[in-house]
């Protein structure tokens, strides 16, 4: 099972390059960045706490940190034309000379809709709108021309040049809901990922199974990517309404197999709670050690 890193993009700039070209220097398999502009209401998060631009920062990363995957974690649809994005993920992967992973996903935070004016509309609407944006990305990626006549874009023999340098760049799906999105992950992706403890991502793997049988695809072409706040050697945080793996050394241990038995091919690590400074340097050295252990 690989690890990757999250440095969260509610911090400045130098503490996530540091801990990117940490992971880079001791063979981690990745870096990913959320795509948000501000923290989710009722976190409980300063509501104008900084948080850095994805599309941005995976460039910036992936121009100075050598060797790592970079990837989005995940691109919110609704923020972005998909012909836009195509673009930008094509030039990414030029930046980081083949290192790019596009991860999109539906759109989900509300109070960013809000703020900004952009429309997020009902869950259903908004997996269509999805649906017809895969084809318009895929088609710009990966095709000389596209042509896309849908509800929401509309595209006549447009062009995307230059290609990405990956044939094909990978395009990761951000999904959870078990009867529409893990349907569109089977006919589309390339890559899955959610949130979840190991019992919950193997049942959510099944299901994506069934859905790949469906569709004529072989399950094992969808490579599982998943995460969990992690605690490394510590205590967890009472009343945390996010998945958390970890607490005691042994217990991490016994978390990162269950993944590994899970199927998960890549577990993303969040450095929310992994500390600052050197102590978050010596809690990924620590899960680097556990996870090449049970390897």
């Amino acid at each position: 099972m690989r690890i990757s890193i999250w440095p969260g993009a509610g911090q400045p700039y130098g503490d996530v390059l540091e801990a990117a070209r940490h992971a880079s220097e001791t063979g981690w398999h990745g870096v990913w960045i959320a795509d948000h502009f501000m923290p989710n209401d009722g976190t409980g998060a300063d509501p104008l706490h900084p948080v850095l631009e994805a599309g941005s920062l995976v460039a910036a990363i992936g121009a100075v940190v050598p060797r790592v995957r970079i990837g989005t974690l995940v691109y919110g649809n609704t923020y972005r034309h998909p012909a836009v994005l195509a673009n930008m993920a094509a030039t990414v992967d030029h930046v980081t000379r083949g290192r790019f992973t596009l991860g999109v996903g539906a759109g989900w935070q509300i109070n960013e809709h809000e703020q900004y004016g952009i429309e997020l509309s009902t869950i259903g609407k908004r997996i269509d709108r999805f649906v017809e944006a895969l084809l318009v990305i895929k088609g710009l990626l990966r095709t000389p021309r596209t042509t896309v006549d849908g509800s929401y874009y509309q595209l006549k023999d447009a062009v995307c040049e230059p290609k990405p340098l990956q044939d094909p760049l990978p395009i990761m799906i951000g999904a959870k809901g078990e009867q529409r999105m893990l349907r569109v992950v089977a006919e589309h992706a390339d890559m899955w990922n959610t949130w979840g403890r190991p019992d919950l991502i193997k049942h959510k793997s099944s299901v994506l199974d069934q859905h790949c049988a469906d569709a004529g695809r072989n399950p094992a072409d969808i490579v599982r990517t998943a995460q969990a706040l992690t605690v490394v050697d510590g205590d967890i945080p009472p009343d945390l309404s996010m998945p958390v793996i970890g607490g005691s050394r042994k217990q991490l241990q016994k978390d990162l197999a269950a993944y590994q038995e899970a199927g998960v091919d890549e577990l993303i690590i969040p450095d929310g709670l992994l500390g600052t400074g050197a102590a978050k340097f010596r809690a990924m050295d620590t899960l680097r050690a556990l996870v090449h252990a049970d390897s």
